[in-house]
């Protein structure tokens, strides 16, 4: 069912969703608030946007031109009438297209930065998908691999942009080999704790296309208090950028 929500506490912003697909989370609120941005950055691109959050996010935080690809065509659908319901339609520009395809008749070296919340689970002969295509799609790499990512952003980042991507800490080896392999330099990793105490269940990492050898990793994020509230640094994400 289609529903429109408020998006947090962004700027009177409001987001379509459905409840029947793979509906936005903490991970990608972390991630829009986790990219550098700046002044001289004028192109985003949104790797698999779903409904637009991404976008909607960074629209807060900058008046970069940012553009979404999206393969799905009802998620696709989302997203174009949160981004047309907020008039936001002159900074975001979605494409309802596979990656692959849309990196193949794209121009080389273009955008500044590219984010991408992708799948985070290979598929394998026995592997648990949801029974929603929706959220099998969102959750596992079934049309959207690690490689793909690598390669698109290898193409289409400009001499020193930026990748933005969140994922799970147990893919971290093969996300840093294959950034490697394609370029791409990790420069900085966040890990993301639900709650003191407890192993991290996400990792926020930044590479730069042919950067220089040398890695931060950041200050732990944790998400929930003991109670299980939001920490404060958490809640500051919910609301607009900076």
């Amino acid at each position: 069912m289609k529903v429109l929500n408020d998006l947090l506490n962004y700027n009177n912003l409001k987001i379509y969703q459905d409840t029947d697909m793979f509906q936005f989370s903490l991970d990608s609120v972390l991630l829009a608030q986790f990219v550098k941005l700046n002044k001289n950055i004028t192109n985003i691109l949104d790797i698999g946007t779903g409904n637009a959050i991404i976008p909607l996010i960074l629209s807060t935080r900058t008046k970069s031109k940012i553009i979404g690809i999206e393969i799905q065509e009802k998620v696709y659908s989302l997203a174009k009438d949160s981004v047309c319901y907020n008039h936001l339609e002159k900074q975001i520009k979605l494409f309802n297209q596979d990656i692959k395809e849309y990196t193949k008749k794209s121009e080389s070296d273009q955008f500044d930065v590219i984010t991408c919340n992708p799948p985070f689970f290979k598929i394998y002969e026995n592997s648990n998908k949801n029974e929603s295509i929706y959220k099998t799609i969102a959750r596992h790499e079934v049309l959207l691999t690690l490689e793909d990512i690598a390669l698109c952003s290898k193409k289409l980042l400009k001499n020193g942009g930026i990748l933005s991507m969140v994922h799970r800490p147990e893919r971290l080896i093969d996300i840093i080999l294959c950034l490697k392999n394609n370029n791409l330099e990790p420069k900085r990793i966040q890990f993301v704790y639900p709650k003191f105490g407890k192993d991290a269940n996400m990792v926020l990492i930044e590479a730069t296309k042919n950067g220089k050898p040398g890695i931060k990793i950041m200050k732990p994020l944790y998400v929930h208090l003991e109670n299980g509230n939001y920490i404060e640094e958490i809640i500051k994400c919910f609301k607009r950028g900076d």
